[in-house]
């Protein structure tokens, strides 16, 4: 199955129903009076989060969703038929914005979670609505209301408890691979991951889900190599493992392309927290990584793990860090990364 994580859709709800103009007529009943029935409500458009999906691509193929009119009122005070709801069902974590694709309408964090995008027409009132005393015989009726319609794009941050960032080759892919049964792409060239992935981590008695994201370079936020397009599919995440490649030239310079890039698409993101890790510990010898951590302790200030994806030499320490800091948020039940409607009626 194909990635796609954003999609633009037409949707229409169905306009009412219009109400009859009747009257009765049975032999021997005079005057039978008005009986001209009501109309039908038209369908709503509603957007569903639900489980077993991870991708948009449904919505590459079929972009046009459309509820049907309501059923018109008939004679003997026959009313015309409600017609069904449209349900479009998208993955957890799926944003819904306007036209523009900035307007946000919904944020649909859970599944379980929808909300109405268009809503039905209600159908018109048949004559015999209007009978009174003063108005034996009312000759009209009203017409259904309309259909509302618009255009929307529908967004997927996928739902991951932690991320991996880091330069393309940096072994991200190949860490994944390590601690969850996900099966990437590996090579030992950039950018092999063109889409993010998802693996289920099991630590200490516990698990969570890794996401891992096509490889950042620098001036990304300008559009370089892939952008910073992915990045939101880690702004919903408790906790960043950043892994940088340690037989680079300089894995201090490496560190702070990724922190701008970072703080460039976003400020919170950049803000989370965040565990460092020297990762390919395998291919150098013992004194020369000695001489690298040395030099980033003293540089960046900070102290990276050491670990290797191939080897999965300090892998689950890192796991288990990583958990700890999950756990803790989970505990604290951290709120979503905007504000947003998570379940109900849009209203604008």
């Amino acid at each position: 199955m194909k990635f796609l994580d954003q999609a633009k859709v037409y949707v229409r709800s169905g306009a009412g129903g219009a109400g009859a103009v009747s009257f009765h007529r049975e032999k021997f009943i005079e005057m039978g009076g008005p009986d001209g029935g009501d109309g039908g409500k038209g369908g709503d458009v509603w957007v569903e989060a639900v489980d077993g999906l991870n991708t948009l691509i449904d919505y590459r193929y079929q972009q046009h969703f459309k509820a049907t009119t309501g059923g018109h009122g008939m004679g003997r005070q026959r009313a015309g038929a409600n017609t069904p709801d449209v349900i479009l069902k998208v993955p957890a974590g799926t944003q819904i914005f306007e036209d523009d694709n900035e307007t946000l309408i919904a944020d649909l964090a859970k599944a379980g979670d929808r909300v109405r995008v268009a809503k039905g027409g209600n159908g018109g009132f048949g004559n015999a609505y209007f009978k009174s005393a003063t108005n034996r015989a009312p000759r009209h009726a009203n017409p259904g209301q309309d259909a509302e319609e618009r255009w929307i794009w529908l967004r997927l941050k996928l739902i991951a408890d932690a991320g991996l960032v880091g330069l393309p080759n940096a072994g991200k892919s190949t860490m994944l691979a390590a601690v969850s049964a996900a099966k990437p792409k590996i090579a030992d060239y950039p950018f092999t991951t063109l889409h993010p992935q998802l693996g289920v981590v099991r630590a200490a008695g516990s698990s969570f889900v890794l996401a891992d994201i096509p490889g950042l370079i620098e001036g990304a936020h300008e559009g370089h190599g892939l952008g910073t397009r992915f990045l939101g599919h880690v702004e919903r995440c408790a906790v960043l493992l950043h892994l940088i490649d340690v037989t680079s030239a300089d894995p201090v310079k490496d560190y702070r392309i990724i922190r701008k890039e970072l703080k460039a698409y976003s400020p919170a993101l950049a803000e989370k927290p965040e565990i460092i890790a020297f990762n390919k510990i395998d291919l150098l010898p013992t004194d020369e990584i000695d001489a690298k951590l040395k030099d980033f302790k003293r540089r960046a200030r900070k102290t990276p793990l050491l670990l290797s994806g191939a080897t999965q030499a300090g892998v689950d320490d890192a796991m288990k860090q990583l958990l700890t800091v999950i756990e803790t948020a989970r505990r604290k039940g951290r709120p979503a990364d905007e504000p947003g409607m998570s379940s109900g009626e849009w209203r604008p």
